[in-house]
């Protein structure tokens, strides 16, 4: 079995190769190949180094040409919430054509996509007609593109849904600290004074480990007769924003404990309405350029962590919070000068 995974240098990319080649170690014919956009990315483990290929912008180099594959493992993309509509095409619609093009008829495409496709998006989550009822570029790219590969490519496919992912179940490891990482050291640094959003909302994570599981089985198992969609989620026993924020402030509490540093406080929440109607507001005018910039990446995360309802799993989450707290904890471990640091409370600077 031929297996190719794009994004080896990815954090989802990275643990689905290292769990495909583990699970096919002593299969005769079995082989993967990564891609990475540049030489030496992901160059780790037992793995041959990743084929380097910047997807989309340049053709596929002759080592992944010649045959269709038997699996293609499209874990490629960018997640920035950040990005235009152009943007977001060459980044992530592009990319996917480029790799269907390397499939045949029998190929198994396994395709990664985000759980925020699906689910209820709030009236305020939305930025604008350009995302046609989605809450930014990355995720109507990603919708257009489950679109594609249901209904252009000729072979088998399986789109993969994972919510927000973190560190493995056991002890919180992950490649790379990225998206909902970035709350840790503001919670820390005194920047997230105030978490915006509804407290009994539900917040869905993931562990990459059980993220990179289902994928690599989809990948190895049985191909599916039509489009197969797996949705990976806690669902009714998804953590609530407020225990998202408790169990983050107590695990780095007690790390802080140990070391002998005061412990930070759990900031307040304020709901998203009254945030944007009196706080937002007075935070442009009053805050610090620092500040407002902390208040603006915080605010992705808005309707992401306090979702009306959550999804409805085909493969379900046991114990986010334990996952949350290992995480946290690894991140700790990681960056002790961040999260060992001072909090500094907002300060209000006359912006006339």
């Amino acid at each position: 079995m031929r297996i190719l995974v794009t994004g080896a240098s990815g954090v989802v990319g990275t643990e689905v190769a290292e769990r495909l080649a583990a699970e096919t170690t002593g299969r005769t014919g079995s082989g993967i190949v990564r891609t990475a956009r540049r030489a030496g990315a992901g160059d780790t483990g037992p793995l041959t180094a990743p084929v380097p290929w910047d997807i989309g912008a340049e053709p596929a180099p002759d080592p992944l040409t010649g045959r269709p594959w038997d699996v293609i493992v499209h874990t490629a993309a960018s997640t920035r919430w950040t990005m235009t509509r152009q943007e977001a095409t060459d980044a992530n619609i592009r990319t996917l054509r480029a790799v269907l093009a390397l499939a045949g008829p029998d190929t198994h495409v396994v395709h990664v996509s985000t759980a925020y496709v699906g689910g209820v998006r709030a009236p305020e989550d939305l930025r604008g007609e350009e995302f046609e009822g989605y809450r930014n570029g990355y995720e109507w790219s990603k919708a257009a593109c489950e679109e594609i590969v249901a209904g252009e490519h000729r072979g088998p496919a399986t789109i993969v849904r994972p919510p927000l992912v973190l560190g493995r179940r056991g002890d919180g490891a992950i490649g790379r600290f990225s998206g909902p990482y970035s709350l840790f050291p503001a919670l820390v640094s005194g920047l997230a004074a105030v978490v915006v959003g509804d407290p009994d909302g539900f917040a869905e994570i993931a562990p990459v480990d059980e993220v990179a599981e289902v994928i690599a089985g989809a990948a190895l198992g049985t191909p599916p007769g039509s489009p197969r969609t797996e949705v990976i989620s806690a669902g009714q026993d998804s953590m609530r924003l407020s225990d998202l924020v408790r169990i983050t402030c107590d695990t780095l509490n007690t790390f802080r404990a140990e070391h002998g540093v005061n412990p930070i406080a759990q900031p307040p929440t304020v709901s998203t309405d009254s945030w944007n109607r009196f706080f937002l507001p007075l935070a442009a005018q009053w805050l610090s350029p620092v500040q407002q910039e902390a208040v603006k990446l915080l605010a992705m995360f808005q309707s992401y962590t306090s979702m009306s309802e959550p999804f409805e799993p085909t493969h379900k989450v046991a114990d986010p919070g334990g996952v949350m707290a290992a995480s946290v904890l690894h991140w700790a471990r990681s960056k002790p000068r961040q999260a060992l640091g001072r909090t500094v409370p907002w300060t209000l600077i006359d912006a006339a």
